[in-house]
């Protein structure tokens, strides 16, 4: 294949990279502000996709993000390559302050706080059990549907209940707010990078109209 990699990355590495790209992840952030920059849609089009970029980032929807992120980008009218490149909000050094906030917004607005799970680990395991135990669920139970055995969703009840729908309900408060702050801060960046853009293009027109001119008349 033409674009096929010459030299077979080992997993290990895979992992690194994906932990920590080359350049580090403020090189990564840089390519994805140039990207940004120079969509051509308006502006507050390109606002909006980055709102929803980030909020979906506060969702629980692992491995959907991109789908979530261009479906929200559609529904608001906004940019779906500035969402999708917005997803990159979330990342592995900020997906656990996330989870943390969302997690903690969800328990609280749900009252669990109060009840009788007072935090995301105090019951069936810690929070890494839960997502194992959920994956294992899921796996074995498959298997027994398989092979026309009987099912058990202990595990993925306690997940749904304990882990997941307090993410998803506690994912939006502070997903709009950093989404709203995401759109208000980069809509006047963008703003002034396209002025700034139409400018150099306009300068450079001129120059090449008087430099036509100049050649008009010595010819």
């Amino acid at each position: 294949m033409v674009f096929k990699r010459r030299d077979r990355r080992p997993i290990w590495r895979i992992v690194v990279e994906l932990l920590w790209p080359k350049g580090g992840w403020g090189r990564a952030a840089r390519y994805v502000r140039l990207r940004l920059n120079r969509l051509p849609d308006p502006p507050h089009k390109i606002a909006r996709g980055i709102f929803a970029g980030v909020f979906t980032t506060f969702t629980p929807f692992y491995g959907l993000h991109f789908v979530v992120a261009g479906m929200l980008a559609l529904m608001l009218r906004g940019n779906v390559i500035a969402a999708l490149l917005s997803t990159f909000f979330g990342n592995p050094l900020t997906y656990v302050p996330i989870g943390v906030a969302s997690l903690k917004t969800g328990y609280w607005l749900l009252d669990m706080d109060k009840g009788p799970h007072p935090q995301p680990g105090d019951h069936h395991g810690n929070l890494v059990d839960k997502f194992f135990a959920a994956g294992a669920d899921l796996w074995d139970n498959l298997l027994a549907a398989a092979y026309g055995e009987a099912t058990d969703w202990t595990r993925l009840e306690i997940f749904f209940d304990e882990v997941f729908y307090p993410y998803m309900i506690g994912g939006i408060l502070p997903g709009i707010i950093c989404g709203l702050i995401a759109y208000y801060v980069s809509l006047p960046l963008i703003s002034a990078f396209q002025n700034r853009r139409k400018g150099v293009i306009k300068a450079k027109l001129a120059e090449l109209k008087k430099r036509k001119a100049e050649a008009t008349r010595n010819g």
